[in-house]
């Protein structure tokens, strides 16, 4: 428990100096503060589960990828920029695979809300999509192929539904969700609409996110065992 409470508050830290490095632009804050969000959630993963399980390891491999990233995005550079989301797409990809362990762990799928879930999942790539479209010039197909991505990635997270925990489930859905506004909050700021404040909310989500679906791995409980 204590140790529990011991990562809360450094999480807590870090996510409140990043935010600060964010708004203030403190580059040196920044590039101090932000590998710690992978490293911590590393640490917590793997003294709660000690990565027992293929799942857990499947979440430990993403924030690895996700450590690399961050540090690429940190270097100036078109290359590292290329490194670093080509790290972040083999984060997310270790992600859908750890949730498709649990989507294959019962013989019968949830239709009613697999339906829902693709429906909106569908429709707001699709929507958000053809609304960057006219503005992305030679990115139309990398962005097409990172939205499918991302989409997958909220999709498997739901198609967890009646195989885990519903506070398992909560975590990863939300987890998965908020990875998905950051990466739609980039894709404006970036191609279409940039706004001032992107690098605080797209920070924000980011954090958010990663610990989200770490908890999630981290309170995982299968209700049906292949």
């Amino acid at each position: 428990m204590k140790r529990h409470l011991k990562f809360q508050f450094l999480y807590a830290s870090v996510f409140f100096l990043q935010l600060l490095a964010e708004y203030q632009q403190l580059i040196r804050l920044k590039q101090t503060t932000r590998p710690l969000v992978p490293i911590l959630l590393l640490l917590v993963l793997y003294f709660s589960t000690r990565l027992s399980g293929k799942f857990h390891k499947r979440i430990f491999a993403g924030l690895l990828f996700a450590l690399a990233g961050d540090i690429f995005l940190l270097q100036p550079g078109n290359t590292s920029l290329v490194y670093g989301f080509s790290a972040f797409l083999i984060c997310h990809l270790c992600y859908i695979s750890a949730f498709y362990l649990d989507f294959k762990s019962a013989p019968e799928l949830d239709k009613r809300g697999a339906r829902i879930a693709i429906l909106i999942c569908g429709v707001l790539c699709t929507g958000f999509y053809f609304y960057l479209r006219p503005h992305l010039g030679a990115m139309r197909l990398p962005v097409l192929g990172y939205s499918l991505v991302m989409t997958m990635m909220v999709m498997m997270a739901a198609f967890r539904n009646q195989r885990v925990n519903r506070k398992s489930l909560g975590f990863v859905l939300a987890g998965a969700s908020c990875f998905a506004v950051a990466a739609a909050l980039l894709a404006v700021h970036q191609f279409s609409d940039p706004f001032p404040e992107a690098g605080l909310f797209i920070t924000g989500n980011y954090i958010a996110a990663q610990y989200l679906i770490t908890m999630g791995a981290i309170t995982r409980k299968l209700l049906n065992k292949p």
